[in-house]
């Protein structure tokens, strides 16, 4: 059955086809005969209708889309339409990047006022509430030792007894402003001072793993089970491993410590909706991130495994609608 789905995401025109998990989505659903429709997060209005059960309806200045994997000339847009998203479509993927700020959240709200007639992927409320570096705190057995705060002293009082610390934001994404302090602490002030001063929230200090120069693996989750798993090796002079700043891909597979992560949160992932996961673990044991924004990676596995990661995705989402009718 085709379906009608909106892709909410960043403007089209500045992606990377060659690796873009998004994009590929695009491609697998066009390809089984979906309709798809492209609009921005800031495109979203809601007003108030009380012929409507839910009181309100929630639209979008949306382009219907086509797309095709050609460099510079990806994508071709329709004439815009406010597309009802509550009314007209079956299935709204919620894409765009982090931060994750005030106009992410806000756009989780409206999309749940609709999650009752549409299914959007991944679900509004669930997204909100498992913020990457939060969520994970429900895994603390599985994560390296961890501290969160704003507090200097406790910073210092954490890395006298760690040695090296990685400081980086609460809510970051791509590798962005994450920061190694050696042992002897030079520059952890001046540190906090700046983050303190960017972030009202505190910051996550963790015990800083060397393996994470063998990699820090992205192991992805479709409805809580797992499609495929790619390792990512720092650049030179980098500890970060994020393709995004310049770290490069390997093929891999799963360590047993692996699995019994994956297998403690299959089921919870799988219970709140959240149907796209891509999780971070260092040294084959380590658990740092689950990632349920806008996770990446597919491409990447289908490359080195062979493994059609967006489209189980897609069979996942359509029984979904199946089963709603």
């Amino acid at each position: 059955m085709p379906l009608t789905i909106a892709v909410q995401m960043d403007p089209l025109a500045g992606i990377g086809i060659a690796g873009d998990s998004t994009f590929a989505l695009m491609l697998t659903a066009q390809a089984r005969g979906h309709r798809l429709f492209h609009y921005t997060a800031d495109a979203l209005s809601w007003s108030t209708d009380p012929t409507l059960p839910a009181g309100g309806r929630l639209w979008a200045r949306a382009h219907p889309v086509t797309v095709r994997r050609v460099v510079g000339d990806h994508f071709a847009f329709g004439e815009p339409q406010a597309l009802d998203l509550g009314a007209q479509v079956d299935v709204v993927l919620m894409r765009q990047d982090p931060p994750f700020d005030l106009g992410y959240i806000t756009a989780t709200h409206l999309l749940e006022r609709i999650a009752d007639r549409t299914l959007v992927v991944n679900d509004p409320a669930a997204v909100r509430n498992a913020p990457e570096k939060v969520m994970v705190l429900d895994y603390a057995r599985y994560m390296p030792p961890t501290l969160i705060t704003r507090e200097l002293d406790e910073a210092r009082a954490f890395l006298a007894e760690h040695g090296a610390i990685v400081v980086k934001p609460l809510h970051g994404n791509g590798g962005k402003a994450i920061f190694k302090v050696e042992e002897g602490g030079l520059n952890l002030s001046a540190l906090f001072e700046i983050f303190n001063q960017t972030w009202p929230e505190p910051h996550m200090v963790q015990a800083f793993l060397p393996d994470v120069a063998k990699g820090d693996k992205r192991i992805v989750l479709v409805d809580g089970v797992v499609a495929g798993a790619i390792n990512r090796l720092p650049g030179a002079g980098e500890i970060r491993s994020n393709l995004a700043v310049g770290g490069s891909a390997e093929k891999t597979g799963l360590t047993d410590r692996e699995r019994e992560i994956c297998a403690a949160m299959g089921p919870e992932l799988k219970r709140r909706g959240l149907l796209f996961v891509g999780i971070d673990v260092i040294g084959g044991e380590w658990l740092t991130e689950i990632n349920v924004t806008s996770p990446t990676g597919i491409v990447a596995i289908e490359r080195f495994d062979g493994t059609d990661v967006a489209g189980l995705i897609w069979d996942a989402i359509e029984g979904r609608a199946r089963e709603r009718g």
